[in-house]
């Protein structure tokens, strides 16, 4: 019997905290400067880590009708994976996406890898770390010029500096499975 999801969502925190934050003088992908920095894939890329956040994440969605969960690369990356798995596991496969950052120049060109989604279908999207929510604004962006509906965006960490305006004014609202304040208390 599996853990409750309290308890899985205690252990993330515990990994998360004791091996992908951060204190000192950062400068974020933003261009910001910060105080600390979350690696959330230090934990994401581990086995644990891997198994807790899809977890999280597949409780965070049990409810939706989605065709497929993916985000931007690298941050999601690791999760699609483990949800994938997990998810057959559970007996509920959802098929996974990466977003590139840039249309491959050779092949297909395709921005969007793993099964094509279908034109109207809806997605969740994913990633590890929202700061401004800029990789998800890109997602969207490229997810909506395929006619796919974005039902909701959920990370690991919200750091609460803007990401959820930003997705608001593209009407998905953003979920996180901690937010930035339970790292610094």
């Amino acid at each position: 019997m599996p853990a409750s999801i309290d308890t899985e969502r205690a252990e993330l925190f515990r990994l998360l905290k004791s091996q992908a934050f951060f204190r000192g003088k950062f400068t974020l992908s933003s261009g910001k400067e910060s105080d600390f920095y979350l690696d959330a894939r230090l934990v994401t890329l581990s086995a644990p880590g891997a198994y807790l956040t899809a977890r999280l994440m597949l409780d965070m969605i049990k409810d939706d009708q989605l065709d497929a969960i993916g985000g931007p690369t690298l941050g999601a990356d690791p999760m699609v994976g483990a949800v994938a798995s997990l998810s057959h596991q559970q007996g509920r496969p959802l098929n996974t996406f990466i977003i590139r950052k840039q249309p491959k120049a050779h092949g297909k060109q395709q921005q969007v890898e793993g099964p094509l989604l279908k034109e109207g279908g809806s997605v969740v999207i994913i990633d590890d770390v929202a700061t401004t929510g800029k990789a998800f604004v890109e997602s969207i962006e490229v997810l909506q010029k395929m006619n796919i509906k974005i039902k909701k965006a959920i990370c690991v960490i919200d750091r609460g500096e803007g990401a959820r305006e930003a997705l608001a004014k593209y009407q998905v609202p953003l979920e996180s499975i901690f937010t930035i304040s339970e790292f610094l208390a």
